[in-house]
């Protein structure tokens, strides 16, 4: 935990948004396309990048605020937080940050635009989200703030607000979290803010300006899914003071007697978030994550719309197959949505024998049979790979398959092509191939054994 020095920040109430000025044509190099949104002390904005080719969003301070002697310092403090991140934060669920230019009158950040909108809306009782999809949010948000956590950052203002929704075909299907300027750097050595945040989602000990880590950012989140399950904030109150007594010693309303369909287990994981001490609210985000996982796998939450495999009972599945066993989260998460996910019935043929093939697939469930010439020579199961022989070949003629394989179980498979597999991050691709060798050498070592003591083996 750093020393750091820390500063008070002012009253945690907001003060009223500033009339919009009229919409510039240009921000630094950016042109500009369009207001996305307006706030107190800034303003946001959607650009264009030429040179990348790219939509970005604009986030300027307002130039009111800059020079005020008040506000301007502490809207410079959160302004060189968020700048000192630039290039930093390489997560799928985490807005990027591009570019940070400390203008004197307006400095701006430049960030990923992200096609959607906050969650704000659906904290209202008449557009509540289905308790599989907020379940499935919460995953996602605490391995991105786990992620976050292990660059010795904590964010201390989880909300609604700074969720930011991935629209497909008009449904949520992701979910990006933004706006690190109250972010606390643990090996930062310049003074930071202290007791920032929004009140309805701020723990005990951030009110109290303490010492803080991850469990802190937990009691934020898990404040963010209750207000999503419930349609309405953990606490209420028309002053400050009374929404801090709440805070320090009221025990949240169960959430089973608020809406249908939630499950006493998953009652049990958000009031574990929401703890009043840390100690008693789970350890590390990767305990909250699997908690929130395990609702979903157990069936603890009712399917919704989207009744087929949730990206986190995919991520929770790559975990288990050895393939995958040295990926990071990132990496597992750009498989997730990078990798083709196919299910195939028995007797299906996966390869024939004289095929030409480019796809390999790594089985996530499942078992099939390698035939070389009618005659079995090979069964595989969960977390191995097929096709990859064909996939690696340097010539056309070595890409034709050998062999015939076929399914005889039910079988889940992740595939992929050369084309999508350059649509991965470089670190991803190396992983793929170093899991690639060991694939290999195992067979080879199987090979040989079989060559050298043939009635052992079979």
């Amino acid at each position: 935990m750093s020393s750091a020095a820390t500063v008070s920040a002012p009253p945690l109430a907001a003060s009223a948004a500033s009339t919009a000025k009229p919409m510039p044509a240009q921000i630094g190099k950016y042109r500009i396309l369009g207001r996305l949104g307006d706030g107190a002390t800034s303003e946001v904005f959607l650009g264009f990048d030429d040179f990348q080719g790219r939509n970005v969003a604009i986030k300027r301070v307002r130039a009111s605020t800059a020079a005020d002697p008040v506000d301007g310092h502490y809207s410079e403090r959160f302004f060189a937080a968020e700048a000192a991140l630039v290039g930093k934060l390489q997560h799928p669920n985490v807005v990027q940050i591009f570019d940070a230019v400390p203008d004197p009158a307006e400095p701006y950040l430049v960030m990923e635009y992200v096609a959607g909108g906050t969650l704000r809306p659906f904290c209202r009782a008449d557009q509540l989200l289905s308790l599989e999809l907020v379940v499935e949010i919460g995953f996602k948000c605490a391995m991105a703030l786990g992620y976050v956590y292990r660059q010795g950052l904590i964010h201390r203002d989880v909300k609604p607000a700074n969720l930011l929704t991935v629209l497909t075909n008009g449904q949520i299907t992701d979910v990006k979290i933004t706006d690190f300027g109250s972010v606390l750097n643990l090996g930062s050595d310049v003074t930071q803010i202290h007791r920032v945040g929004s009140l309805a989602y701020m723990s005990p000990e951030q009110l109290d300006g303490g010492t803080l880590d991850c469990r802190a950012d937990i009691y934020s989140l898990g404040a963010v899914l209750y207000h999503l399950i419930a349609g309405r904030p953990l606490f209420d109150a028309q002053v400050q003071s009374a929404m801090m007594h709440q805070i320090y010693n009221v025990k949240p309303a169960p959430l089973a007697g608020i809406r249908a369909g939630v499950t006493e287990a998953l009652d049990n994981v958000i009031q574990k978030a929401l703890a009043k001490k840390p100690g008693d609210r789970y350890s590390d985000w990767g305990e909250f994550a699997q908690a929130l996982s395990a609702l979903v796998t157990t069936q603890q939450v009712p399917r919704g719309q989207f009744q087929g495999v949730l990206d986190s009972e995919r991520f929770t599945l790559l975990r288990t197959l050895e393939f995958f066993a040295n990926f990071g989260d990132v990496e597992l998460w750009e498989v997730v949505h990078r990798a083709k996910w196919q299910r195939f019935h028995f007797g299906h043929a996966l390869f024939r024998k004289g095929e030409e093939g480019n796809t390999f697939h790594i089985m996530a469930q499942g078992e099939v049979e390698v035939f070389r010439d009618g005659k079995k020579v090979a069964q595989l199961g969960a977390g191995t790979s097929v096709g990859e022989m064909a996939y690696l070949a340097p010539s056309a003629e070595l890409k034709k398959h050998s062999t015939d394989v076929i399914i005889t179980e039910p079988t889940t498979t992740i595939s992929f092509t050369p084309e999508t597999l350059l649509q991965l991050s470089p670190n991803c691709r190396h992983l793929f191939h170093d899991s690639f060798i060991k694939v290999l050498v195992r067979r080879l070592h199987s090979a040989h054994e079989q060559l050298a003591h043939p009635r052992r083996i079979l």
